[in-house]
């Protein structure tokens, strides 16, 4: 049965449809067998006509469903002079037809929550005054009042001392999030705390909130391999069904049997489990961060066997974070990094303002440097409190003071050293690396209790740096230096172990993505090519994620599979009783009402789906990217 959606049509046919039913049962109490039979036929009439027309449409399109049965089950009730059966398929069709419609309402129900929260203007601040603009007004620079219970419309940055915000509508995390100055907002954030001002980094169409709705509205219009191979399967269930109701009737010569075995076969829980099942299921991911683009994607999710994972920015934070501290005068190391900090204030390189917010976390306020000089991509030069500073790469900071590199200076593989001079000598280094997220080896094992055989590293690094941040974890094989097009070739021939599934966050992943049955991206704000190309976001930079994504599709595709059996089972055997003369229309329509309700229920089970593990993956820190390598 299709699943129109509930509109004033269907309410219509619905009250009509039981109206008729108690006014035709009430007449018939009178004694008045002929006048009932006229009301129940004034009932039955109109849900008839809108059946034919439904079924019309779907074959102008090439579909054909078990409609079909209920309107051959209402026509031959009503030519065999059984109109209270006739009456009770038109209501329980109308009705389920309402149910369907309100079970997949509720179903979509977190999806349809992420869209109905969407901010459709903003107060901005402007000349010392506050406007109340359209979104599309809003520009990159612009400062913006989030008052408190407000959603965030765009992406920006904390520009008040702090902010609370909840983000549990986006991640699934419950607890709300404190910013802090220039910390990054992410549009869809609901304002938990005091108001504070927004410094806009994106538009509006460009935000992470954009690109959510634009993925929930293509998942929404999605249809799973699942429910096409369900509409396949219900031409031969129609064909099953007439033929059981023909035998029946040539074989007893009583039309009776046949139309009560339509009537059982009426409507068929082959299409109702699936889509309301799996549409359910698309909600409950939604509700763990974890964006999966239609029921397709789902059901393939499903059925994964081999992972591959991107490094930088999915198996790692892909922003590096100091390690170690290394003295090498007489400044401490709390000293090193204050002064280091103070200097780089001035830089807008990432791995200066990593630096700085590491010192700034570290306490205390940092001094203004004078007479600075920068180098493009090697490192700063200046003044503080009339010392002269240097900070940067090894090599830049040894060359500015005069002196050799030493070898206390050489670091592991994928590590780079920030360099300290202070008046002509070198104070020391700040070793930074882009480390592993922390829970990395507890996540993995996790995904092979999910099913997952095979789990490989693909990368564009170095196969040093590759092996030196996997050392211990278990992985199938470690693939590096490797281009775009070699990591779609690895997806195509990692097919051969099963269905496969590639993570990553970057441009260059988006080939891979494409490619691999199940194509996943990191974050809702990573790369947009990678976001386009992927099937699955994970809506925060969590990899942790996985596990109630692949949780979720797995127990939501086995409750579609659960309902179709049973409910194909007992209508079957339904149908088997009504042939052999132990089930009169009427019980028969009343029979296959029972199955279709339980049948729904049963697939709504998958909105109470909880996941084992829904905890978080995160590396130690924030840092951005670096400026150099050793």
């Amino acid at each position: 049965m299709n699943a129109p959606t509930i509109n004033r049509l269907n309410i219509a046919l619905l009250a009509l449809a039981l109206l008729a039913l108690i006014a035709g049962l009430a007449v018939s109490l009178t004694g008045q067998a002929d006048l009932a039979g006229k009301v129940w036929t004034a009932g039955v009439l109109p849900v008839l006509a809108a059946l034919v027309v439904e079924i019309l449409r779907s074959l102008a399109k090439g579909e054909v469903g078990l409609d079909i049965v209920a309107a051959l089950s209402m026509s031959a009730a009503l030519l065999f002079g059984e109109e209270l059966a006739a009456a009770v398929v038109a209501l329980m069709y109308s009705g389920g037809t309402f149910l369907e419609s309100f079970a997949e309402g509720r179903a979509r129900r977190e999806m349809s929550d992420l869209l109905s929260r969407v901010p459709r203007t903003a107060t901005r601040h402007r000349n010392g005054a506050l406007d109340e603009v359209p979104l599309d007004d809003i520009a990159p620079g612009d400062l913006l009042l989030i008052r408190q219970g407000d959603v965030a419309p765009v992406d920006g940055t904390v520009q008040s001392d702090s902010a609370l915000l909840d983000q549990s509508a986006l991640t699934g995390e419950s607890m709300p999030l404190r910013m802090h100055r220039d910390q990054d907002v992410m549009s869809g954030s609901t304002n938990a705390g005091e108001a504070f001002d927004l410094h806009v980094t994106r538009a509006a169409s460009d935000s992470t909130y954009a690109g959510i709705v634009r993925l929930v509205e293509a998942a929404q219009a999605s249809k799973a391999p699942m429910a096409r191979l369900a509409d396949r399967y219900s031409l031969v269930f129609l064909a099953v069904t007439v033929a059981l109701a023909t035998a029946a009737w040539w074989f007893t010569g009583d039309p009776i049997r046949a139309v009560a075995v339509l009537v059982v076969a009426t409507p068929c829980p082959l299409i109702l489990a699936v889509p309301v099942a799996l549409v359910a299921g698309l909600s409950r991911a939604a509700h763990f961060g974890v964006l999966i683009k239609g029921a397709k994607p789902l059901e393939a999710l499903a059925r994964i066997k081999v992972l591959i994972l991107d490094k930088t920015g999915t198996l790692t934070d892909g922003r590096p974070q100091i390690v170690s501290i290394q003295t090498q005068g007489d400044m401490s190391k709390d000293d090193i990094l204050h002064v280091a900090a103070s200097l780089d204030q001035v830089s807008k390189h990432p791995i200066a303002q990593a630096i700085v917010v590491a010192a700034r976390a570290n306490g205390g306020p940092l001094p203004i440097p004078e007479s600075v000089v920068e180098t493009p991509g090697e490192g700063v030069s200046g003044t503080i409190g009339g010392r002269k500073v240097v900070v940067g790469g090894a090599a830049f900071v040894a060359k500015e003071t005069g002196v050799a590199l030493v070898d206390s200076a050489v670091i592991a593989a994928g590590s780079v050293v920030v360099s300290l001079g202070v008046d002509g000598k070198i104070m020391g280094h700040i070793v930074m690396a882009d480390a592993l997220r922390s829970g990395t080896a507890d996540l993995l094992a996790g995904l092979r209790r999910l099913g997952l055989n095979r789990i490989l590293l693909a990368t564009g690094d170095r196969r040093a740096v590759a092996e030196a941040v996997t050392a211990g974890l278990g992985l199938d094989a470690v693939r590096a230096d490797l281009t775009p097009d070699q990591k779609v070739l690895l997806v195509l021939s990692e097919r051969k172990n099963g269905p496969v599934m590639m993570v990553g966050d970057g441009v260059n992943d988006a080939p891979a993505l494409a490619a691999a049955d199940i194509g996943v991206a990191m974050g809702a704000r990573g790369a947009a090519a990678s976001a386009e190309a992927a099937d699955v976001v994970l809506l925060v930079d969590h990899l942790d994620r996985l596990l109630p994504g692949i949780e979720v599709a797995q127990r939501a595709r086995r409750i579609a599979l659960e309902s179709v059996a049973v409910g194909i089972g007992l209508s079957i055997l339904g149908m088997i009783a009504a042939a052999f003369g132990y089930l009169t229309p009427v019980q028969g329509a009343l029979l296959q009402e029972v199955i279709d309700v339980a049948v729904i229920l049963n697939a709504l089970r998958a909105l109470r789906i909880m996941p084992k593990q829904t905890g978080q993956l995160t590396a130690d820190s924030h840092t951005p990217l670096p400026r150099t390598a050793s």
